[in-house]
């Protein structure tokens, strides 16, 4: 198992290397293709496509924090839900039913 990786390990970072490489060429080359002739902004370099990159990547897809493991209605419930009664839960959840036309996972109603 240990000799897969020894192998496999380098080319992964090779890839991921060439991956990063393509994305600033593409954005180089989409920013030198649009941006002059449309606006008027200067070329950009391959180092300023990649940074670019980051930039839009930071801004705009975050840095890999999604929290995946919530379901939708983790995310909508208000924030005094400790404080309501089972039959205003039970209202909010029908309310977010029709609204969303979604349920919630099953075993929700155990876990909060």
């Amino acid at each position: 198992m240990k000799k897969k990786w020894i192998f496999m390990g380098p080319l992964f970072l090779l890839a991921f290397a060439a991956f990063v490489a393509l994305g600033g060429i593409v954005v180089m080359q989409l920013w030198n293709w649009l941006l002059p002739p449309l606006f008027g902004f200067r070329l950009v370099n391959f180092w300023q496509g990649l940074g670019l990159l980051a930039l839009c990547r930071i801004l705009f897809g975050g840095l890999g924090c999604h929290n995946s493991s919530g379901s939708n209605f983790r995310r909508r419930k208000p924030k005094h839900w400790d404080s309501m009664t089972p039959e205003e839960r039970e209202r909010f959840r029908q309310g977010m039913q029709g609204r969303c036309s979604t349920q919630p996972a099953a075993g929700e109603g155990a876990q909060i």
